[in-house]
């Protein structure tokens, strides 16, 4: 008895000595503000004003990973992904050859996948990542030659400017795609029946001598593509069309990936990097001089083509009744906020948060005595700077818990799938489109077995139940956001956005086509970006906002912990 009271006496205290370090190194910001003791923290819990903001049409050129496919998604609806890209040569200016025959082309691009199992033979088993709906969903898959001149940038009255292309510029490629399908293999799986496959892929290659090599690939995407057009295109060019990009780019103009649904089967979308090693080979005989001799010797050639340049995410989203509704602007509530909190990646949707009301650094004086309040009254951000200055008060950790509305994302579709739900939430400051300070304290390092797991002290990573493997709340720490506030008198209580990310490591901006005017702000104030790791994935989750008719347990707050002296 005595071993086990004093085992368990040691691991307490190595506990609370662990927790106290981890929290010593992530306070080492304005260490005035800090309290010492953390013995004994008060938890406290403050209302919170947030409320929907749909994301119209918004700019998706040069995201690092691309949604191609179509996503049913039982509770928000339908996301159709395709997308447009220019190509480039590998090699400008290429010796083709005389008499080139061509062998194959093909298109490939990688998925992203992990291995799940290697047998004694070293065969490997994968699983594919980024793929939403039914791994036996199949898609009418169709590749075309563009016709749409796409550039990087643009002269406007001799300033260069960058080139943006959007979500909802689908029928502008779909009106100009050119000829027939590429990709008009006989096998349907490369077209009509088109499945992303988990299957490894053995490369077979002969030497000249004429040795046999096999490699093994992970899986990816690969296509068969006509070989007539690429003999015109390419091996049949002009010399002048491959002498460089400028000219290049205008006699091939990229390529435009259509989907469309199967008949009678279920559909599915993949988040894929094109752009990172996406490629199209053309593999070719030819006689390196020029000769009337038929039995003149060829040498085995390749061209290869690179799927880099400008490119667009062309994202079409059918939003369920509900969905729609939550969103629509006569529906949002910006005095009491929303009930349930609606986030989309894609063209989709956010949420605006408001921290302590709307009034800033205006309250009580250096007296503590209040000013130019109405009424007398203080807000809270105000009661929080006279407790620090007054009360002597320490932040010890401030987060904001968003409860998941597990119910309303049960729903089931056809198949039984449930909604797929987000891993990650970004909270950034909106009214500038910048990170939150928080973003860059902590470690950023990864978590184990979880590589985009990044920047975990700042947090938004889903919580999972452990028996119904679905989502409980995203929790974000916000603590020197809030300490600078309180701290600083002369800080602007900015606006708070809250998206879904794919890549907690992108926090550029992707802006709208159109600034959104949000009502009743004066001076008038727009909504205008929505940050790009948003845009680039078509996942959404319903959350509980912090509405007087949430439930309290549920209902949004923000969790303040404080060091209060005796």
């Amino acid at each position: 008895m005595y071993n086990t009271s004093f085992i368990k006496k040691i691991l307490v205290a190595a506990t609370v000595v662990f927790l106290y370090s981890c929290d010593r190194d992530f306070n080492a910001i304005g260490d005035d503000i800090i309290g010492d003791n953390h013995f004994d923290l008060t938890p406290e819990k403050y209302d919170v004003l947030a409320y929907n903001q749909e994301v119209t049409p918004v700019q998706s050129n040069g995201l690092a990973t691309n949604a191609l496919g179509i996503y049913d998604n039982p509770v928000l609806g339908t996301t159709i992904g395709n997308y447009a890209t220019q190509v480039t040569l590998a090699e400008y200016a290429p010796t083709i050859g005389e008499a080139p025959v061509i062998d194959s082309v093909y298109l490939s691009v990688p998925y992203f996948n992990h291995v799940v199992s290697t047998d004694a033979d070293g065969k490997r088993t994968f699983e594919l990542d980024s793929v939403f709906g039914p791994a036996e969903g199949k898609l009418n898959l169709s590749i075309y030659e563009s016709g749409v001149q796409m550039r990087s940038n643009f002269y406007d009255n001799g300033t260069q400017l960058p080139q943006l292309y959007y979500t909802d510029e689908n029928t502008t490629f779909d009106t100009y795609k050119m000829g027939s399908r590429l990709n008009d293999s006989g096998s349907k799986k490369q077209n009509s029946e088109f499945y992303f496959d988990n299957s490894e892929i053995t490369d077979r290659t002969v030497d000249a001598s004429g040795k046999v090599t096999l490699t093994k690939v992970a899986p990816e995407m690969r296509l068969m593509l006509n070989k007539k057009f690429f003999m015109d295109k390419i091996l049949a060019a002009p010399a002048e069309k491959l002498a460089n990009a400028t000219v290049f780019q205008d006699w091939f103009r990229g390529l435009y990936f259509k989907v469309e649904r199967v008949a009678g089967s279920p559909a599915n979308l993949a988040l894929m990097d094109f752009a990172k090693a996406g490629k199209i080979v053309i593999k070719y005989k030819a006689r390196t001089a020029i000769t009337t001799d038929p039995e003149a010797t060829t040498e085995d050639k390749s061209i290869t083509i690179n799927l880099t340049g400008a490119t667009a995410s062309l994202q079409q989203d059918a939003k369920s009744a509900s969905y729609a509704s939550a969103i629509s602007e006569s529906n949002i509530n910006r005095t009491q906020g929303d009930q349930s909190l609606y986030i989309k990646g894609g063209q989709g949707s956010t949420t605006i948060i408001e921290l302590f009301g709307k009034t800033d650094a205006i309250g009580y004086n250096k007296s503590d005595v209040l000013v130019n309040k109405p009424n007398g009254v203080p807000d809270v951000l105000d009661e929080m700077r006279h407790d620090f200055r007054v009360k002597n008060w320490r932040i010890n950790e401030v987060n904001l818990v968003f409860n998941i509305d597990a119910d309303k994302m049960a729903v089931k579709d056809a198949n039984g799938l449930q909604a797929e739900e987000p891993k990650r939430v970004y909270l950034y400051d909106m009214t500038n489109n910048v990170p939150l300070i928080d973003y860059s304290d902590g470690t950023t390092g990864a978590l184990a077995n979880n590589p985009k797991a990044t920047k975990y002290v700042f947090g938004g990573i889903i919580n999972i139940d452990a028996n119904t493997k679905r989502g409980n709340y995203y929790k974000v720490r916000i603590t020197n956001h809030v300490r600078n506030l309180i701290k600083d008198t002369t800080a602007v209580n900015v606006k708070l956005g809250l998206a879904v990310t794919e890549d907690i490591g992108v926090i550029t901006s992707n802006k709208l086509k159109n600034k959104i005017a949000i009502p009743g702000t004066s001076p008038i104030e727009y909504f205008t970006d929505a940050p790009r790791g948003s845009v680039m994935g078509p996942l959404g989750t319903i959350l509980f906002g912090g509405n007087s008719n949430v439930p309290e347990d549920k209902r949004l707050k923000l969790e303040v912990y404080y060091t209060k002296p005796n």
